[in-house]
């Protein structure tokens, strides 16, 4: 798809959101109770703005100003150092800075993205309906919200890229940017191994063992926070240890069968109110996406390209349950990127349909209770 096409999709995307924003502060009443709150009002934009920092984008913006505070440790610094350092290009406003940086990243990943599928291979129409399906995606407002999500959707899509043109210097700065922004990013390791060990079997042995090389910058990302932290506060693994007092997970390894057993138990015993609500899409968009996974799986066995990121996708969706919850798994589910590229290959139309339909209903309830103050994913 062309850049413009890309464009007008772009801002057809952003006017939905903005119109379901301003209808959402008339039906739904602010909760809002959320830490540091207050903060948001220091930045007078409007609140259908501000609201696009709500829950962890406020502590993107505190530690973009002020540095870590206790237990922040859980949010990786490239996101935070980049609005700090683009500031002053906005007077000096934090969350304007932020949420230029979420939705331009989110652009040009989406020029990529479709750049990289038809690298794939995939048709016209099938390239379309995966970035109409990411758009569509009851969380996709966290790719242009004050979060992470936009910045490395456009890092690991840019890194997707340069690895199918075999440029492995660029893709090897893109995923050390990519593991300084989320943890999952280490794990593009997984395609860039293995587009180096099925495009280069007739390279030069040294040259090939210089590309195996490049391959771990997935790591080095994760490797100069971890040291960071551990010159600073004596814990090289403050990131992970973090997340039981931050997020109230656990720090010991939870597998998903276990995890699975407690939401049914969950389900059986709880009283039904809006977590229970929350709970319940969260279990079935999770067993959802990980039977598409599954799906895409059988058919990506002969084409190592999609079965790296089928791989990756799969690595991205298990990864937080191991903290035994899938708490926020709607919103890590937008960065498994071979879920929608199986949909956008899907040719029965009453599917497509029916599933943009379903996803378009979504999309209305979590984004308008996200921007009222209700945590959602």
């Amino acid at each position: 798809m062309s850049f413009k096409k890309i464009l007008l999709l772009f801002f057809i995307w952003r006017f939905i959101d903005f119109l379901i924003i301003i209808l959402a502060k008339q039906f739904i009443p602010y909760l809002g109770f959320f830490p540091y709150q207050q903060d948001l009002a220091k930045y007078h934009l409007p609140s259908f703005f501000s609201s696009l920092a709500n829950f962890d984008g406020v502590h993107y913006l505190r530690i973009s100003e002020k540095g870590y505070d206790t237990h922040e440790q859980v949010f990786f610094p490239l996101f935070p150092l980049l609005i700090r350092f683009l500031s002053p290009l906005f007077a000096k406003n934090y969350l304007l800075t932020g949420l230029f940086l979420s939705n331009l990243s989110f652009l040009f990943g989406l020029y990529f993205f479709s750049l990289t599928l038809k690298l794939y291979q995939l048709k016209k129409q099938a390239i379309f309906l995966t970035l109409l399906f990411l758009l569509s995606f009851p969380t996709s407002f966290f790719f242009g919200a004050c979060y992470t999500e936009g910045l490395f959707f456009f890092l690991s899509t840019i890194t997707l890229f340069f690895l199918k043109k075999r440029n492995y210097l660029s893709a090897a700065f893109f995923c050390f940017l990519s593991s300084l922004t989320r943890l999952v990013g280490v794990f593009l390791f997984i395609p860039f191994l293995l587009a180096v060990l099925t495009k280069e079997r007739k390279t030069h042995f040294l040259k090939k063992v210089f590309f195996v090389f490049l391959s771990f910058f997935s790591f080095f990302g994760l490797f100069a926070y971890s040291f960071y932290l551990w010159q600073k506060n004596q814990n090289p693994f403050l990131f992970f240890t973090s997340q039981k007092v931050f997020a109230g997970r656990t720090t010991y390894l939870i597998f998903l069968p276990q995890v699975l057993l407690r939401y049914l138990k969950i389900f059986f015993t709880a009283s039904f109110n809006f977590q229970y609500l929350i709970a319940l899409i969260e279990f079935l968009l999770f067993i959802f996406v990980f039977l598409t996974l599954i799906l895409d799986l059988k058919q990506s066995i002969k084409n190592l390209s999609f079965l790296a990121l089928n791989i990756f996708s799969f690595t991205n969706l298990i990864l937080p349950t191991l903290t035994g919850t899938l708490s926020s798994i709607p919103r890590y589910s937008l960065l498994s990127f071979s879920f929608f590229i199986f949909w956008g290959k899907v040719e029965k139309k009453s599917w497509l349909i029916s599933l943009l339909i379903l996803f378009f209903i979504l999309h209305l309830f979590f984004l308008g209770f996200f921007v009222q103050g209700y945590f959602v994913s």
